[in-house]
């Protein structure tokens, strides 16, 4: 393997909500690519075995939770870290509002990686994957991030920035439902200790 991999750090990210309103979350999920393809297989793994792309809004809550349950309960759990973010509602163009979210939810969920998993003060050599959407795909969005990139503290270190169809990945799926796992906080059926608790979900 080489040693790049061994090193690089992927960020997954979708969203639950639409940037510029007051529901507007985030959710993320932090691997080191070496153990992506794993932790990828055991999400997979809890699915039907016919399933396609899952997307949490699609799916019975109960199912949603018991799902999340098994996979934190499955996962390799010093090797990952999930963050829910939620986003305070500002006034601004929607694609930058949206790259403004994302960049947050970066830096807050490098920071957890730094001391959950790495054990080290520093980071680098990492990958954001996002689900493409009206938002992120927008001269405007690019630009942001561009800024980020040069200028932002724990955000320098991100090398590139991956628009996906969240089809063609589970750990963007895994994302949606990180982001949407939010919902039971505002429903009263959990409070924040127990969505980390049970799910291994992070809300800074």
């Amino acid at each position: 393997m080489a040693a790049g991999l061994n090193k690089k750090v992927l960020c997954f990210i979708d969203e639950y909500g639409q940037a510029g309103t007051e529901t507007f979350f985030l959710g993320a999920v932090f691997v080191l690519a070496r153990d992506a393809g794993r932790i990828d297989k055991c999400f997979s793994d809890l699915l039907e075995p016919n399933a396609n792309e899952i997307h949490a809004v699609d799916l019975d809550d109960g199912y949603v939770q018991g799902l999340m349950q098994r996979f934190w309960a499955e996962a390799s759990v010093n090797k990952l870290v999930l963050i829910n973010q939620k986003i305070p509602l500002r006034v601004g163009e929607a694609p930058v509002l949206y790259a403004q979210a994302v960049v947050e939810t970066v830096k807050i969920g490098l920071k957890r990686f730094q001391k959950d998993v790495l054990g080290r003060a520093t980071i680098g050599n990492v990958d954001v994957i996002t689900d493409v959407n009206q938002h992120n795909n927008h001269p405007a969005f690019d630009a942001e991030m561009r800024r980020s990139q040069e200028h932002d503290g724990r955000f320098k270190g991100v090398n590139r920035i991956t628009r996906l169809d969240s089809a063609a990945s589970r750990l963007l799926q895994l994302s949606d439902l990180v982001a949407y796992s939010r919902k039971w906080i505002v429903g009263e059926d959990l409070n924040a200790a127990g969505l980390r608790e049970r799910y291994g979900i992070q809300m800074p």
